[in-house]
């Protein structure tokens, strides 16, 4: 009964996940539809776009906390079902200003599910390192699908039912969710947990917010402004000094939203480290890949999404063989061997052009999606086993609002480059995540000695 109620759970996690990951790459492809049918210009179609990006990556953290205060399984439901009820919305918007509030809603309701599905899997599985790291595998590749096959599902989905089709396609998937969930799943400990008391950080969560969201949004409008402008040069600038201003309330709050405590282990400070890297990397890559494939190939969106089709389906197949790798090799050893070889994939990239045959770039997509379909779940199960369980919540949503940043921080660098200078660029970026990996992931952390006290058994996150 128990491998019964584990199974479920990692099948209604992932399923949400899919969700959201599919959202962030599915409307690409429908832009230009969507600009004719609502009558919206360029500024409308981006505000599409980021609208989710923004509100997803500034609303993580907080979304972490909360999650670890209410019990995640709670957490969890809410999420999936304001996701899906604002697909809805997204799928019968009369307006541009009407999709792109919905947008937003859609991006809030992701950040409340994808750190409380991580607390969910990690509370399932109790002190089984190697159901985790299953676990997290089979999550990983879930999402990593929902991503990479985004374009490939909504050029088919925008030929066959339109535009509005790419949305209401969540509907079924988050109803089976949510009774999943309900119907099997078990409740998780909230508020009464011993590390995670009843005074709320509301300044750390405001400052939080606000942090991710001025960055991103500076980020993104980068591409469009220019580095060097006033506008950008401001909001980065506020952007740190709201950082500041985060850690220093972090540091007097008795129960923070963020521990600061959590980076002294390694492990979470790499996998932080790692992940931010690695999604600079891979979201840029990605979209300069996107580009190379529709403007300087002049293929269409669908044919485009079929080119990137070995990537997805190779890093999903990887995913899965994170632990054995780990099994093998050791953590750190795999997630290090992973970054370089998809660094080696990327680098192979750098040589196309026009006239480059569609075979020469399969070798580069098929070490990019081995190398980080190994390397995620791997990074994603280290940070969980580097924090005390009632604190999951919390450190998935730091990871996760690290990795949308820098996703988005990746696709407005790119964006701005030549693609063998901006696939240059993505090669040195996993390699420098590989040596963060190397250097501070363990295989298990050290354990922790309270005052006076014997090695506790998890480490403290406070």
């Amino acid at each position: 009964m128990e491998n019964k109620s584990f199974g479920i759970t990692v099948l209604a996690t992932s399923l949400a996940f899919v969700l959201v990951q599919l959202d962030v790459s599915i409307v690409n492809v429908a832009l230009a539809t969507i600009g004719v049918r609502l009558r919206t210009g360029v500024a409308g179609l981006q505000w599409v776009v980021d609208g989710y990006a923004v509100a997803f990556a500034a609303l993580l953290l907080s979304a972490g906390g909360l999650a670890d205060r209410i019990g995640s399984r709670v957490m969890f439901m809410a999420g999936l079902g304001g996701f899906t009820a604002a697909s809805v919305l997204c799928g019968l918007a009369p307006s541009a200003g009407g999709l792109i509030v919905a947008r937003v809603l859609q991006g809030a309701a992701a950040a409340a599910l994808v750190p409380s599905s991580l607390a969910l899997l990690s509370q399932s599985c109790g002190d089984d390192a190697a159901r985790r790291t299953w676990g997290v595998g089979m999550w990983t590749a879930a999402g990593s699908i929902g991503l990479a096959a985004g374009p490939v599902l909504g050029g088919a989905m925008v030929q066959l039912l339109g535009w509005r089709g790419i949305f209401l396609v969540n509907l079924p998937i988050g109803l089976a969710g949510l009774w999943l969930t309900w119907r099997f799943v078990a409740a998780t400990p909230g508020a009464e947990t011993r590390i995670v008391g009843t005074r709320t950080d509301w300044a750390g969560q405001v400052l939080a917010v606000l942090t991710l969201l001025v960055m991103t949004g500076s980020v993104i409008e980068a591409h469009r402004l220019g580095w060097a402008s006033w506008p950008i040069a401001g909001g980065m600038l506020l952007a740190f000094l709201l950082l500041a201003a985060f850690v220093a309330a972090e540091r007097r709050h008795a129960e923070p939203l963020l521990p600061l405590g959590c980076f002294a282990q390694r492990s979470f400070s790499g996998a932080i480290a790692v992940g931010f890297l690695l999604n600079m990397a891979l979201y840029g890559s990605l979209f300069v890949l996107a580009l190379y494939f529709q403007q300087t190939r002049h293929w269409s969106a669908w044919i485009s999404g079929i080119a990137f089709l070995p990537l997805p389906v190779v890093l999903g197949l990887a995913n899965l063989l994170g632990r054995r790798a780990a099994s093998w090799l050791g953590t750190p050893m795999a997630m290090t061997a992973g970054l370089l070889l998809a660094a080696c994939g990327m680098a192979a990239l750098r040589g196309i052009g026009a006239a480059t045959p569609y075979p020469a770039n399969l070798p580069g997509l098929v070490l990019i999606g081995a190398g980080i379909g190994v390397s995620v779940p791997l990074m994603t199960a280290a940070l969980l086993g580097s924090v005390p369980k009632p604190r999951a919540g919390v450190a998935s949503g730091a990871l996760n609002a690290v990795r949308q940043a820098g996703g988005a921080i990746g696709v407005a660098l790119f964006g701005g480059l030549p693609t063998h200078d901006a696939l240059l660029v993505g090669t040195a970026l996993l390699v420098a995540a590989s040596a963060a990996a190397a250097g501070l992931i363990r295989t298990a952390e050290p354990a922790q000695h309270p005052a006076g006290g014997k090695a506790t058994a998890q480490p403290i996150c406070r």
